[in-house]
């Protein structure tokens, strides 16, 4: 769709912010189309002129999530010397999505929230499982390096980090900060610590 500018931000990422705070604040189905054009401060017409519906909004709500997040890892991935500081890059960027400000406070993974309000095989799940295989394909290209000659043993292993990253991020949410991810953290360190 074409993005029509508003002043310095365009009305396509006026709605899109908007979308991002009612979304995670309120959930996909329960914040509708009139609350999102009013958040915006934008007219209706310029949602439809941005967007086609509201479901092409919710996938490029998820989209923005994904590369939100691949930009919090980048930037971690920059301050790390080895493959296990990549990999713990991994959670600490998680945990810096934990600490943002949220109106009604950290309630952990917005994809994983969004995903539990879709039918199984619909677009915005396949999306959010994509985020999902990428960090742990970006914690698999790590332990390669780490562990030699067994590529069975890199894929089990990064399962495992990945299990243990969304049992903290999950906990996170309930507890409404970024403790657990910290502790899911040193988990993983002491794990690498036996390669």
């Amino acid at each position: 769709m074409k993005e029509v500018t508003l002043g310095a931000e365009t009305a396509y990422e006026k709605l899109l912010n908007a979308a991002r705070t009612l979304f995670y604040s309120d959930g996909i189905h329960g914040t509708g189309i009139d609350a999102i054009v009013k958040r915006a401060g934008v007219a209706k017409k310029s949602l439809y002129n941005n967007f086609r519906s509201k479901d092409e909004l919710v996938l490029a709500y998820l989209e923005a999530r994904h590369e939100e997040w691949l930009a919090l890892y980048r930037k971690r991935e920059q301050e790390a010397n080895t493959p296990r500081e990549r990999v713990i890059a991994v959670f600490t960027a998680y945990g810096d999505h934990a600490e943002f400000t949220y109106e009604q406070g950290f309630r952990g993974c917005g994809l994983l929230n969004a995903a539990a309000e879709f039918p199984a095989g619909s677009p915005g799940r396949q999306i959010v499982r994509r985020h999902k295989e990428e960090i742990e394909d970006i914690l698999a290209d790590n332990l390669t390096s780490i562990i030699d000659n067994d590529p069975v043993r890199v894929r089990c292993v990064a399962r495992h980090l990945s299990f243990l990253l969304e049992g903290g991020i999950t906990l996170a949410g309930l507890e409404g900060n970024s403790d657990c991810i910290a502790q899911a953290s040193h988990m993983a360190e002491e794990l690498m610590e036996a390669f």
